[in-house]
């Protein structure tokens, strides 16, 4: 968790650079040319400047969220954030093994799904041997829990 945010802070730190230093010089720098209506250097700044704007808010609001985030709020003996799953897929006959992490750190092919995937929402709140349904392009899949590893028995 402390990783994200940290990745978290640099990019808002790089994108507040931006925003307070280089933009404004580039406007500028823009402006000293003249004619606003048909500058284009001026508009392109404008436009990143309201990119910039608008991406910082998202990065802001979303370490809003996880400092929100309570450990203890997590279960201990069902599925949550940070929980590592060995399940086996009925549909396919073969045994996976999921974490379930934030969308930022997602990355299906090393096995870290997110909690707001289709798989980690079927997965959340289930318990050990439980059957998880999940509804995927194609077709419903059926991942029964082999093995559970909370965040907290991870420490």
């Amino acid at each position: 968790m402390e990783d994200i945010k940290s990745a978290l802070a640099e990019q808002i730190k790089v994108l507040e650079h931006e925003l307070t230093v280089e933009l404004p010089a580039e406007i500028k720098k823009a402006v000293a040319l003249g004619d606003l209506s048909e500058n284009a250097e001026y508009h392109s700044a404008k436009q990143r400047q309201e990119f910039v704007n608008a991406r910082l808010g998202q990065l802001k609001k979303r370490m809003g969220e996880l400092a929100m985030v309570n450990l203890e709020n997590i279960p201990r003996n069902k599925v949550g954030f940070g929980s590592t799953i060995v399940v086996f897929d009925n549909t396919k006959s073969e045994e996976l093994t999921y974490k379930l992490v934030t969308s930022e750190e997602s990355d299906v092919a090393k096995g870290l799904i997110s909690t707001t995937s289709p798989i980690g929402r079927a997965l959340l709140g289930k318990e050990l041997g439980d059957v998880a349904i999940v509804t995927t392009p194609n077709g419903k899949r059926e991942l029964e829990i082999l093995k559970l590893t909370t965040i907290h028995g991870a420490a």
